[in-house]
């Protein structure tokens, strides 16, 4: 539940123009500004006394002496929580985030289109989780020969995404032979749990000679590729977006926020924070749990096939955005992309 303050619907008003402003440009915002943009007819000594308020509250505070107020981080959480107005995308962008959906692309291409399109759609950069399926369908195994002592192994596997990988083997195989290792694989992987079918497939492969063996164990590191591991993969777009922000422009700063894209780990446990929200989350500041972030605001919602959820979606930027237009954006990006999805059920 939001925190209850109690303010006056002046207080709120100019709070509200407050906010807007330093989103605007990242400054300071005195009194007299204030009373400007406000359009409220008191004095500049009234609102001096409603800022001191505020920042007894906490919900401002002055970076330095005679420099006006900032947002806290609690007083963004009682903005959005409590007073923040969600703003119409508006046709041409909605019709954007439509037709980046209603094309006709694999699951993959969808998923890695959400990612650009929110951070192109709101300078920040975005971010998707990618579930590893608990259960993979093998829908087709080939082998294709490159030349005398390397083969291509290509699986298709949950009806659209392909997998490559080359090998290289100790002598030269036949088509007829490299037929029959693609049946053998088959009935063991197509339509299988491949925990289950690795077992028996190890057991199958100590039948054969050594050179055959090269083969299985290849079609096994992609299979474990695809689906052996249980954390989620991430996918990131736009990172150098987040170099246009002031307060995130110190050196020391950076390297850490961009560390943390690079390890993955605590954005994706971030991210497993939404995945239970029925609609979108918003951590700020200290509130995603990882100091490097307090500066930070992260906007995840969830997406899903059927029931189940298979990943999140969001954007990460200082805790200074747009919350009323990147909100809509990445909830409309999310049912957009649900839906495709499903459609290709």
């Amino acid at each position: 539940m939001p925190e209850n303050y109690d303010l006056d619907e002046r207080t709120q008003t100019l709070f509200r123009h407050l906010i807007h402003s330093y989103i605007k440009d990242g400054q300071p915002v005195g009194s007299k500004n204030l009373a400007k943009i406000s359009g409220i007819d008191v004095s500049s000594a009234t609102i001096r006394n409603i800022m001191a308020n505020l920042e007894h509250l906490g919900l401002v505070n002055s970076p330095h002496k005679s420099a006006g107020r900032v947002p806290t981080q609690a007083g963004y959480r009682f903005f959005i929580d409590s007073l923040l107005e969600v703003s119409d995308l508006g046709k041409s962008v909605e019709q954007t985030l439509t037709d980046t959906f209603s094309v006709d692309k694999t699951s993959n291409d969808l998923i890695q289109s959400a990612s650009s399109i929110l951070s192109q759609m709101t300078q920040l950069t975005g971010l998707i989780s990618v579930s590893r399926p608990a259960k993979i369908d093998v829908r087709y195994i080939e082998f294709m020969k490159l030349s005398e002592r390397r083969i291509l192994v290509i699986m298709v596997v949950n009806s659209d995404k392909v997998h490559n990988k080359v090998i290289q083997v100790d002598r030269e195989y036949t088509a007829l032979e490299l037929t029959e290792a693609a049946k053998l694989l088959s009935r063991y992987l197509i339509g299988s749990d491949f925990s289950s079918a690795k077992a028996k497939l190890l057991q199958e492969i100590k039948k054969h000679k050594d050179d055959v063996n090269t083969i299985m164990e290849s079609v096994l590191d992609v299979m474990g590729a695809v689906c052996g591991s249980d954390q989620d993969a991430l996918m990131t777009s736009g990172e150098s977006n987040l170099l246009q922000f002031a307060e995130l422009s110190d050196i020391n700063k950076l390297r850490d926020i961009f560390a943390i894209f690079n390890q993955k780990r605590d954005l994706l446990h971030i991210l497993e924070g939404c995945s239970g929200a029925s609609g979108v989350q918003i951590f700020i500041g200290s509130e995603s749990g990882y100091s490097v972030l307090n500066d930070c605001s992260v906007i995840g919602a969830p997406y899903s096939i059927g029931n189940q959820v298979v990943g999140v979606l969001g954007v990460i930027g200082p805790t200074r955005i747009a919350y009323e237009k990147i909100i809509p954006a990445v909830s409309l990006t999310a049912r957009l992309l649900s839906s495709a999805l499903n459609s290709q059920k």
